[in-house]
């Protein structure tokens, strides 16, 4: 009970670690076009990656915890 309970705050601490990575990357990303030529439409792009990105990750982690949750995975 009490390692199954780990082991879903380890995936869950995992994913939440990816997203936060995925995010901190796309702010330097982000940076780095701020201070370029490069056009709006660019930077929304990365944005936009950025965001499907994090929430992607984020997502994945709560479906695996509750997947493990139930007993299916």
């Amino acid at each position: 009970m009490v390692s199954q309970l780990i082991n879903e705050f380890d995936t869950l601490g995992l994913y939440f670690g990816l997203a936060g990575t995925f995010f901190f990357i796309g702010m330097a990303i982000q940076d780095v076009l701020k201070k370029g030529d490069v056009p709006r439409f660019g930077r929304y792009i990365v944005w936009l990656v950025l965001f499907l990105g994090c929430s992607g990750f984020i997502a994945k982690g709560l479906i695996q915890v509750f997947w493990q949750g139930a007993g299916v995975g």
